[in-house]
């Protein structure tokens, strides 16, 4: 008996497939500096993880498909401090901000329809679309000019009648770019003149550094109707296991619709919600403090990496990612390398090859993305390996 097609081609996660490795490397007494994955070390704030130590139900009962009240009712004031005037009607609770996707491609799109998506992106973006038979298209943005948005003519010439969106995350995941007013304004006209949506993750807006400011798709009033944005919990109060996220729009027809889904797989998690909404009563000295942290975390990982031969670095703006250019072949076998054949001193450092966040052949190949959600010192080890690593890898290969 064979599996689904569907299922065979779906690719297998860069930022997670080279476990294997890691925890081989982990079993031979290896510390592994895991840059590949956006898991903070961060503590989670107090509250989050008293409001579930209270939690003294007899029983852990089904929820409301659309989410809990209480956690519905307390976001819009949480929007409001961006701008956002939000209703509560206007927001669906989901099972992270990957369900909130998956919503996307269910709601906007059918099988065979088309979403524009600047390259390179969230590799598991293709696994959603693949898995809802959406076709992606790249826009390729280029780390020479620091991933910012590629020419609005290039977005154009790929609407077909197939095309349903424009697919944006900003701040971005990998690459730290933030899209500016102008930009968003600019994609939002396009959307309107092609009668299709513009979706935008919004899940890093808390991390933007160098004075830049964030700013909401959903501030949009007069795009209203053709805006979903995406949300989560996870990184903001570094509560990543809870999966709690937002489908939102005021678009009545697309919430109406998503909402089918929301009670197809009957209720997000029900003790997490009670977390997330404790979340959201954390005073904003913890966001401020955290997002300091990642922008001195960011500093260190461009200043350590700059001074690696051969290695070229984008300059990130937000979020927590970069992606850096190895002067290798193929990252994804220099990756294996480090775990597998490599360590300095008992250390060794796990970073995601960037071949498939991109749609386009042949692109990033010889690239990685780097999560800097370790402390500074953890940051330094982690490059002293790379260094090493990329120079005994490079006698490796010159060996065969």
């Amino acid at each position: 008996m064979n599996v689904s097609r569907r299922i065979t081609e779906l690719q297998a996660s860069p930022i997670r497939r080279l476990s294997p490795y890691a925890r081989e490397a982990i079993s031979r007494g290896i510390k592994v500096h895991h840059l590949n994955i956006g898991q903070p070390d961060i503590k989670t704030p107090p509250r989050v993880i008293e409001a579930i130590q209270r939690y003294q139900e007899p029983l852990i009962a089904y929820g409301a498909s659309e989410g809990r009240d209480d956690l519905r009712r307390a976001l819009p004031a949480y929007y409001k401090k961006y701008g956002v005037d939000v209703k509560v009607e206007e927001i669906l609770i989901t099972t992270g901000g990957s369900e909130a996707l998956h919503y996307t491609f269910m709601t906007l799109c059918d099988s065979g329809d088309e979403v524009i998506i600047p390259e390179p992106f969230y590799t598991n973006v293709a696994s959603f679309a693949h898995a809802g038979g959406v076709k992606l298209v790249p826009v390729t943005s280029r780390m020479e000019e620091n991933f910012a948005l590629p020419p609005l003519s290039d977005f154009e010439a790929r609407i077909t009648e197939r095309t349903r969106a424009i697919l944006i995350c900003s701040p971005n995941n990998p690459t730290g770019y933030i899209y500016s007013r102008d930009e968003l304004l600019a994609l939002l006209a396009l959307c309107e003149k092609h009668d299709i949506f513009l979706v935008v993750d919004e899940v890093y807006r808390e991390f933007c550094y160098d004075g830049e400011t964030f700013v909401s798709v959903l501030t949009f009033e007069e795009y209203a109707q053709r805006v979903v944005c995406l949300d989560s919990f996870s990184k903001r109060y570094s509560m990543c296991g809870a999966r709690v996220g937002a489908f939102v729009s005021r678009n009545t027809a697309v919430i109406a619709n998503a909402l089918k889904l929301g009670q197809a797989r009957l209720c997000p998690p029900e003790i997490e919600q009670i977390a997330a909404h404790a979340a959201l009563a954390t005073d904003d000295s913890y966001l401020v403090a955290v997002r300091d942290e990642y922008e001195m975390r960011r500093n260190t990982i461009v200043e350590e990496l700059k001074k690696i031969e051969g290695v070229v670095v984008s300059s990130p703006k937000g979020a927590f990612y970069l992606v850096a250019e190895l002067p290798v072949d193929d990252a994804e076998a220099f990756a294996i390398f480090m775990l597998r054949d490599f360590n300095l001193d008992g250390e060794t450092t796990m970073v995601a090859p960037c071949e498939n966040f991109y749609m386009s052949e042949g692109m990033g190949r010889n690239q990685v993305r780097i999560a800097y959600v370790l402390n500074t010192e953890e940051l330094k080890r982690a490059t002293a390996c790379l260094r090493a690593g990329l120079k005994a890898y490079q006698t490796n290969v010159r060996g065969r």
